[in-house]
């Protein structure tokens, strides 16, 4: 398949690591990656704060940039949630964008999404000696509806230890621009999140959002016996083992 990489802002400012983790497994499974350089935000952050004039030219950049690709694989499912379900309401009124995004948003996937349901592959001969528990993001799953797509995958992950996390579909409050919009309940709910990561004793949190992870970490920088440490799940499907 022709796969284009979708970074998203998060992962191309603050975690590189995660999309040079998904292209390490894309390419070892024999695909073409490409990275187009015109890709941009894709206005999720515009759109949920009530502006939609202003995430237009987003979404118009979105479907030119990845039309001519087989499948665009974004490491978030956050982002992959927006192009699916907020893109088709965005364009309702502009028949030629209407049906420019009605040819690339089915054809846009969360990294579990593409490895599982499309490719088909749920082992990718991963080694990670640790203990972790997996949260899993609101978007991936509510809008998404990833389902264990992820943990069917961390599964197979050689010396993993998965510790299940109380509460584990309670939302961590990230949101977004929910965080500083209403940062005393965002607060709270990261505290109860915090403390239910703390209560497996695992050395990893993992999910599938790095907007969410750098919500939890840094919750869980700032308890004094927290231990525990965020990684985005790719990365632990692209380890062999070495040292993390």
């Amino acid at each position: 398949m022709r796969i284009a990489l979708f970074i998203t802002c998060v992962n191309d400012l603050m975690y590189p690591d995660t999309g040079k983790a998904v292209v390490s497994i894309l390419e070892r499974l024999g695909h073409a990656v490409d990275f187009p350089a015109a890709q941009t935000c894709c206005g999720q952050m515009h759109a949920n704060s009530g502006y939609r004039a202003e995430a237009m030219p987003m979404v118009r950049g979105f479907v030119d940039t990845f039309r001519r690709y087989d499948a665009v694989v974004a490491p978030s499912g956050s982002c992959v949630a927006m192009v699916r379900d907020s893109y088709p309401r965005l364009a309702l009124g502009d028949p030629a964008l209407e049906a420019a995004v009605a040819e690339v948003a089915p054809r846009t996937y969360e990294f579990a999404e593409l490895l599982v349901d499309v490719l088909g592959v749920t082992d990718l001969g991963a080694v990670f000696p640790h203990t972790a528990t997996y949260h899993p993001t609101c978007h991936g799953l509510r809008m998404l509806r990833l389902g264990d797509k992820p943990l069917t995958l961390l599964r197979a992950v050689r010396g993993l230890e998965l510790r299940e996390l109380a509460g584990a579909e309670e939302c961590c409050g990230f949101g977004g621009t929910f965080a500083l919009k209403n940062a005393g309940v965002s607060a709270a709910m990261l505290a109860d999140k915090c403390g239910a990561v703390d209560s497996t004793g695992a050395e990893y949190v993992v999910a599938a959002d790095n907007s969410c992870l750098t919500h939890i970490g840094g919750g869980l920088s700032r308890r004094a016996a927290s231990t525990a440490k965020p990684i985005h799940y790719a990365e632990i499907l692209a380890s062999t083992g070495s040292a993390q």
